[in-house]
């Protein structure tokens, strides 16, 4: 059974508890802003395992972060504990790709049907995680406590976008196909084993804040975007420095002799 007790606690959360649209917009904002996304289990070489228990000790006993399957997992039990009709989706990730390149579908996010109207909530897509949820229209420009987004639809593909600045990105494309279990589990052992996944090259760290910043660490570069788009990037050039921005800025503490592994990075496991 779901203990949603403490998960919400997990997450701050004490407000009401019935599926209506106001209370998931408030369990996206304070899911995004109180669990980092993360993926430095991944670096230590210990695997993820999506098992509900396992990702529920991890996130709200251990208080870690995870990526989009644990995640999005997480608030897919809570919803549905709260009540919520939920179906969890599959997705491509396109941030910082062209659309000439086709990536692995390997992302899960989730559709939430609110008073007879189909809602979108994503938890777990880094430096882009969701604070509001965005309701499923095509060509709507939506406001968000972060950065606007909206739907696209081009021939059978939805493509979900963000506003950065005065451009918008794509963030991933879908098609509305549900994920099941068995397909996290293979995507997941792609994401977090195979060569030429991102998540094997370079450490991430990304946290949203109550006042519309985004706090994002990658390698050995700590970055705080403000609302407007205005960004200040600080260099971090120590192992210590390194575990201490990951205990100060996203609550995420671990021993001094702790090494990370990406390639290139300075601190090897």
């Amino acid at each position: 059974m779901f203990d949603l007790e403490a998960y919400l606690a997990r997450i701050g959360y004490t407000g009401p508890r019935a599926p209506t649209l106001e209370v998931l917009h408030a369990l996206t904002a304070a899911h995004a802003q109180a669990i980092p996304f993360e993926n430095l289990d991944v670096l230590l070489g210990r695997g993820i395992d999506l098992g509900p228990e396992a990702v529920f000790d991890k996130l709200v006993r251990r208080r870690r972060g995870g990526y989009c399957f644990e995640q999005n997992g997480l608030l897919l039990g809570a919803l549905t504990a709260l009540g919520f009709e939920v179906v969890p989706l599959s997705a491509r990730v396109r941030i910082d790709r062209p659309r000439e390149v086709l990536p692995p579908r390997t992302h899960l996010f989730l559709r939430v049907e609110v008073a007879g109207a189909s809602w979108l909530t994503d938890v777990g897509v880094g430096a882009l995680s969701l604070t509001r949820a965005i309701r499923f229209v095509a060509d709507e420009e939506q406001a968000t406590p972060h950065e606007p987004r909206r739907i696209l639809r081009e021939n059978d593909r939805w493509f979900h976008q963000a506003r950065l600045g005065a451009t918008w990105s794509d963030v991933y494309e879908f098609t509305g196909e549900e994920m099941p279990p068995i397909d996290r589990e293979l995507a997941n052992w792609f994401t977090s084993t195979h060569p030429e996944s991102h998540f094997l090259g370079r450490l991430i760290a990304a946290r949203a804040a109550p006042d519309g910043r985004r706090i994002t660490l990658q390698n050995g570069e700590l970055k705080i975007r403000e609302r407007d788009g205005r960004a200040t990037v600080q260099t971090i050039g120590s192992l210590e420095e390194l575990l201490l921005v990951l205990a100060e800025r996203f609550g995420l503490a671990f021993p001094p002799e702790t090494r990370f592994g990406p390639p290139g990075s300075p601190w090897p496991r």
